[in-house]
């Protein structure tokens, strides 16, 4: 660990820059060098669910920066299409407006099945956030997850946040995720959550008395 002079370094699993400010803001309230990952280290995401990702990506890049390391992967998940599109969130289509109609014409096609079989209409779905932590060994030391459960509208609603935040309504607020303001985003949202619960945990495990 650390000294007290001298903050413990953490390594942010990405190369997007606009992650590293995230994380970095959500982790101001702790004494932790907060640092990007090594240019060129690419991780291939392999994993068949958020968390097998997460572990993925916080794993390989605390091997080769012999820091510790915090890594996240996050996604849609739509009940009606069997979770989908989940750890292909991302990679469901070229653009935000192409994955969003993508997304739209396949939950329209799954309405139209289940009107055929006497069912009504299906269109939960679940924006879920998972983190994980390694040490400088590689090893997974802690491991959440935050869910926002929400329904998908029929088109788009409001005109902020990105990917699927404009089909994305939280029937407790009213709101779309791209009508939502960042504080109640922030405080309501999958990442808020998943950050709620490991901001403690994080402070147990780097901060503690050597």
């Amino acid at each position: 660990m650390a000294g007290p002079l001298e903050p413990t370094v953490l390594v942010i699993a990405s190369g997007n820059a606009g992650k590293i400010r995230e994380f970095a803001h959500l982790l101001v309230s702790l004494p932790l060098a907060v640092r990007p990952q090594p240019d060129g280290l690419d991780v291939e995401e392999t994993g068949t669910s958020f968390a097998a990702n997460a572990r993925l990506k916080a794993e390989a890049v605390a091997r080769a920066t012999g820091q510790w390391a915090l890594a996240d992967d996050s996604g849609l998940a739509v009940a009606a299409l069997g979770g989908a599109p989940g750890v292909h969130s991302a990679r469901y289509a070229d653009s935000d407006p192409a994955r969003i109609a993508r997304l739209l014409s396949e939950l329209g096609a799954a309405d139209q099945q289940r009107q055929a079989q006497g069912l009504p209409s299906d269109r939960r779905a679940a924006f879920v956030a998972a983190l994980a932590v390694a040490d400088p060994s590689g090893a997974i030391r802690l491991e959440v997850e935050g869910r926002c459960e929400g329904v998908i509208l029929e088109a788009p609603r409001g005109s902020g946040g990105f990917g699927y935040d404009p089909v994305f309504f939280v029937p407790e607020t009213g709101l779309s995720y791209a009508e939502m303001d960042k504080g109640l985003k922030g405080r309501i949202g999958h990442r808020g959550r998943a950050f709620a619960l490991l901001e403690p945990e994080l402070k147990n495990l780097l901060l503690r008395p050597t």
